[in-house]
């Protein structure tokens, strides 16, 4: 049977984590952040930044130590068994098939004002033919990923080199044109909106969405050359760059501004029709450069897409192996490739395209994605009980504590997606538990029922919390803002023990590590 092709490098791996990080983002993110927290968004951007970082090392140490492809699914089958692992790739299966049809219906919105035949006039969405183009990108990703994991990785390089470029020359250009120091205390001082406004800007802002991207190289870390070195080096290198790039463009947008624009207060700063850059690029008079910003609106949302593709082609390959999926979906190509994968998330993802309106595809993306995160930091810790003794590339320092501040920083983030986002996200975990209990109707006693019921009481708490919480439609806001983010915290250090107590016996763990045939038998990785 052909195997998956170690092809990726360092530098491959960092441009995969960086080109799934800096997306349509940094389009909106600028006016977005200054609308919660003025000029303090600059420390969103370095707390989102932190935060997202503390989350992405806890898995640089199980991924350098076990890469595998589709890690965000397969890792929880090794600390707590099936069900979790199916559970926590249900959910990042969910949230990656939406990303395709997101992106691609980015890059149209981009393309409206040059090709308004492919939206209504009256309600734009899109037409016949605009569906058969969107339909067109979507198999254009596949194509790209099918060709091989090397020339995926040079054609996205070569796409990131653009998401690198276009923002930072911007940067520059917008600060040599007009840089108003006056802008970062006016009119109402550095933090208008205190505390709660630099916090929202990270939760509600779009802040610490911008960062989730890093969950590419986890996915991807099954073809990466030399992973003890490549993966904890690029989740580091690619958090660092695209945290520098987001807050200069942040600093460089303030400066850049009006004062005009900004004298009734950072949250009615508007741009009416335009996109927040086009604003302020034809405000300081470099128009030439707003075709330049057109061609990285489409490469940065077409850059996402192909990414996403990838990595959910290795998320549905992990379920198949956790027992989940068909098991044809382990097939791989010729080139190395799950193919059948690929098609099989070509089909969801059109039916996302066709079926379901664009804003509850938004809304389950981001939360469903950052859901599966959570095992993260759960697996770090029972994993040093389980595997002691295993070489370890990145050993992370007092790890319990990281891991539970990783643990409720995905919990967090969870609850910010708001109410609205929240109960879609349990009506899918409805339905991935009906199909997993259809899945193994036959083989209840093979389900790892015990190491898994400190999901229902984590679930329900997300969706109490959420329900009573501040954020998003439908929040009933009985819990103060500051008193819920609290809760969250105590909330997830309680789950957090609980969870790390149900990890699975030395025997089960033994037997799943056996069958994933990762490690070096001579590598001694019991030791409790």
């Amino acid at each position: 049977m052909a195997k998956l092709k170690r092809d990726i490098g360092l530098i491959g791996l960092t441009f995969i984590s960086v080109g799934g990080i800096i997306g349509s983002g940094w389009l909106f993110g600028p006016l977005l952040a200054v609308q919660h927290a003025g000029p303090a968004a600059i420390l969103s951007w370095v707390i989102g930044a932190a935060a997202m970082f503390v989350l992405a090392i806890t898995f640089a140490e199980i991924s350098a130590m076990l890469p595998i492809p589709g890690g965000i699914a397969r890792v929880p089958q090794f600390s707590h068994g099936n069900i979790v692992s199916m559970a926590m790739g249900w959910t990042a299966w969910i949230g990656y098939n939406t990303t395709a049809p997101i992106e691609v219906e980015a890059m149209l919105k981009y393309l409206a004002p040059y090709a308004p035949w492919l939206h209504t006039a009256e309600t734009g969405d899109l037409t016949g033919a605009g569906i058969t183009v969107a339909l067109f990108f979507m198999l254009l990703f596949v194509v790209i990923n099918a060709l091989g994991v090397k020339f995926f990785a040079q054609v996205n390089a070569t796409l990131t080199w653009a998401k690198i470029a276009i923002p930072i020359v911007l940067s520059v250009l917008l600060i040599v044109s007009r840089f108003d120091t006056a802008n970062f205390t006016s009119p109402d001082g550095f933090a208008p909106y205190g505390l709660q406004g630099i916090m929202a800007a990270v939760s509600t802002g779009g802040v610490i969405f911008s960062f989730i991207g890093f969950r590419h190289v986890v996915d991807m870390a099954g073809e990466v050359k030399n992973p003890k070195v490549a993966i904890p080096a690029a989740l580091v290198l690619s958090i660092i760059l695209c945290a520098a790039i987001y807050i200069g463009l942040q600093i460089a947008f303030i400066g850049a501004l009006d004062p005009v624009m900004i004298q009734n207060g950072w949250a009615k700063l508007s741009f009416g029709g335009q996109g927040p850059l086009d604003g302020v690029i034809l405000s300081v008079g470099i128009v030439w450069f707003l075709s330049v910003l057109n061609v990285g609106s489409i490469i940065g949302p077409f850059g996402n897409g192909l990414v996403s593709t990838g990595s959910n082609a290795r998320i549905a390959l992990a379920l198949s192996k956790n027992g989940f999926l068909p098991k044809r979906l382990q097939m791989l190509s010729s080139f190395g490739v799950p193919l059948w994968a690929l098609a099989l998330n070509y089909l969801i993802g059109v039916l996302f395209l066709l079926t379901v309106p664009f804003t509850t595809v938004i809304a389950l993306n981001g939360a469903a994605i950052v859901m599966s995160f959570a095992v993260g930091p759960i697996a770090v810790v029972c994993l040093r009980h389980l595997m002691p003794d295993h070489p370890r590339s990145i050993r992370i320092p007092m790890v319990k504590i990281v891991a539970v501040s990783a643990f409720s920083i995905a919990t967090l983030i969870v609850y910010w997606s708001g109410w609205d986002t929240v109960w879609r996200l349990g009506f899918a975990l409805i339905v991935g538990g009906a199909l997993l209990l259809a899945r193994f109707r036959n083989r209840l006693d093979e389900m790892d029922v015990t190491e898994a019921l400190w999901l229902v009481p984590y679930f329900a708490g997300i969706g109490l919390i959420s329900y009573l919480g501040q954020f998003g439609e439908g929040a009933q806001k009985q819990i103060p803002f500051g008193w819920d983010i609290a809760l969250c915290i105590l909330f997830s250090a309680v789950i957090f023990g609980l969870a790390v107590r149900s990890a699975l016996s030395v025997e089960k763990f033994q037997k799943y590590i056996a069958e994933e045939e990762i490690l070096d038998p001579r590598q001694p990785v019991i030791g409790l």
